[in-house]
């Protein structure tokens, strides 16, 4: 069970410096963002979006169609 947990956590945390690196963020202060831990990676992604304009191209709005039955 422990390598599983292990895993998963190694990807989620590649996934999140993947999302960063496409944002042109490479470290946070004196570090890169292989060295942080999966929390921080969290926390930075989620200060990056906060700051991030909601018009912005990192986090526009985008209309979604759907179709509704009356």
């Amino acid at each position: 069970m422990g390598d599983i947990l292990r895993r998963a956590v190694e990807e989620q945390r590649q996934r999140l410096i993947d999302q960063l690196v496409a944002f042109k963020v490479f470290k946070k202060e004196d570090k890169h963002l292989f060295e942080l831990s999966l929390t921080e990676l969290e926390n930075e992604f989620r200060r990056f979006q906060l700051d991030s304009h909601p018009h912005d191209e990192y986090n526009s709005i985008k209309w979604i169609h759907k179709n509704s039955k009356h």
